[in-house]
């Protein structure tokens, strides 16, 4: 079996890179790749590890997989971020280990940073209210959820579960504030020195209970395959006028993060997001009400894509119960992460999941 390192796949630590490298090679004319759709049979088996490859530290950050100085038990935060237009560029995203990206109310996104292995001591945010698929996917690492308000469900969800959380508006307004320098409700931050003295102060819980949900990276190796190969992700959650893009840069062996074609900057270092995996699932997006709430499906199994390095892997996700993390299947084994920071963006899977999705790739000169 495959031993698995503690560590949660949501998935994954934080690279930066400044922007004068993000550009996009336009030498050779670009081919849409045809990827095969993931498999719908999945078999739980799992292959004896290689005992000849690299070996991971003894200690590692459990949503990273990157070195720790010891095991580390403490919960991570979990930050609800607002990603309206006028929010942008965010601050303190590239600090995140895991970073998601599911649709709100009509066809916005909002951003789920959740942080554990550094320790900022800049703003976070501009920070946003809860849903209850966030805070199902904050059970996954049992994360400390952060927001400013909630909807109604949402609300009922963390009351009627007795569940811990920091609310700008009804329990922590203290450890938030606005910024003058932006429009409400695009100016609202917090910290990590703000959010560690909150939990003090309010009594909340900072050892975590959810050791056992372990996902499994790999080892760093010196050589991979194709590394020429410019490798693109576009993906369109519902608006044909936003699109979020990942390239891959064999530099620095990592995906960097576009929004428009434009680099997706956090404002407090001026540095382009990263991520060493990528991964793109389906899941059943519901219309709840006439504000346009929704009830994402993020628990059973669907679709997705995994992007490391190069390469492009369809994979069939599972997840059994909340408290459960994804995993990857492809044909009859479970797929590792490479350690560093993952980027996890969910899609309707109407009226096709391939439909969100376009896989891009050209040689470098």
């Amino acid at each position: 079996m495959v031993q698995k390192v503690a560590v949660s796949l949501i998935v994954c630590g934080v690279l930066a890179m400044v922007t004068a490298s993000c550009g996009i090679n336009k030498d050779k004319p670009a081919a849409v790749v045809v990827v095969p759709a993931p498999d719908e049979t999945v078999t739980h088996e799992f292959r004896p590890p290689v005992t000849n490859k690299p070996q991971l530290p003894e200690y590692v950050w459990p949503l990273t997989g990157t070195k720790a100085p010891s095991a580390s038990t403490h919960r991570p935060f979990m930050v609800m971020v607002n990603n309206a237009p006028q929010a942008r560029p965010q601050s303190g995203l590239s600090y995140a280990d895991v970073l998601f990206e599911i649709l709100a109310e009509g066809e916005i996104t909002r951003l789920v940073a959740v942080y554990q292995s550094k320790h900022w001591d800049g703003p976070i945010g501009p920070v946003r209210s809860i849903r209850p698929y966030y805070i199902n996917l904050g059970k996954m690492m049992d994360a400390l959820p952060v927001h400013a308000g909630g909807s109604p469900d949402a609300y009922t969800e963390l009351s009627a579960q007795k569940l811990e959380h920091m609310d700008e508006i009804t329990n922590a307004g203290p450890f938030f504030w606005r910024d003058a320098n932006r429009k409400a409700p695009h100016n609202l931050y917090t910290s990590l020195d703000n959010l560690e003295t909150g939990v003090r102060k309010m009594g909340i819980r900072e050892l975590s209970q959810n050791l056992q949900a372990q996902a499994t990276f790999m080892a760093e190796t010196t050589a991979e395959a194709h590394e020429n190969r410019l490798t693109r992700i576009n993906v369109t959650f519902l608006l044909n006028n936003y699109v979020v893009s990942y390239q891959y840069d064999p530099e620095s062996r990592l995906y960097k993060r576009f929004i428009n074609d434009s680099p997706h900057l956090d404002i407090s270092n001026n540095v382009q997001l990263t991520a060493a995996n990528v991964v793109v699932i389906e899941a059943e997006h519901i219309i709840l009400d006439d504000e346009g709430r929704r009830d994402v499906g993020l628990v059973g199994s669907g679709k997705g894509y995994l992007f490391q390095r190069d390469r492009v892997q369809p994979v069939r996700w599972e997840r059994s119960v909340e408290q459960d993390r994804f995993h990857l299947f492809q044909e009859n084994r479970e797929l590792g992460l490479y350690p560093g920071t993952t980027h996890v963006l969910v899609v309707p899977n109407k009226p096709t999941f391939e439909g969100h999705i376009q896989i891009i790739a050209h040689e470098k000169n």
